[in-house]
């Protein structure tokens, strides 16, 4: 009997975006849309913290968007409300097009005797970090396109 399998590995966290992020189906691949997102952050002034192709996912660093100013550690941050830590998951939809999942997250307070997620909250539509998120939707929209259902 021979048996094919895939490696369960994964450089994805091991959670799931928050259900209250952002969406959108653009008209491009996993792969594409991944390489785009690589692109976009920095020219936004954030940094990437982890990307990977093949899993589709991209990562920034903790993010100030009122100092424009990224962090690699939490315990840099000056103003730790109003940074954020931007996940972008691109999965297969249909042939040729991706639902991107982006999910902008802060941490209100520091409490070392929890997992780091369970600190994290999704940014309002008010806070800064939101809007960061929005516009690097709307851009991948004006790069990628959308299908015509999501107009």
């Amino acid at each position: 009997m021979l048996l094919a399998a895939c490696t369960p590995v994964t450089t994805r966290p091991d959670f799931k975006p928050d259900p209250r992020a952002l969406v959108v189906v653009l008209n491009a691949r996993p792969e594409r849309v991944t390489l785009e997102l690589e692109t976009l952050l920095p020219a936004e002034s954030l940094e990437v913290e982890r990307v990977n192709l093949r899993d589709g996912y991209v990562e920034s660093s903790w993010y100030d968007p009122t100092r424009r100013r990224s962090y690699h550690h939490e315990r840099d941050v000056a103003d730790l409300p109003a940074t954020v830590k931007i996940r972008c998951w691109a999965d297969p939809w249909v042939p040729g097009q991706t639902r991107l999942t982006v999910e902008p997250v802060y941490r209100p307070r520091v409490d070392p005797s929890r997992p780091e997620r369970d600190l994290e909250v999704i940014a309002p539509p008010e806070h800064a970090g939101y809007k960061v998120a929005q516009d690097l939707i709307e851009k991948a929209k004006q790069k990628l396109g959308t299908p015509q259902s999501a107009r």
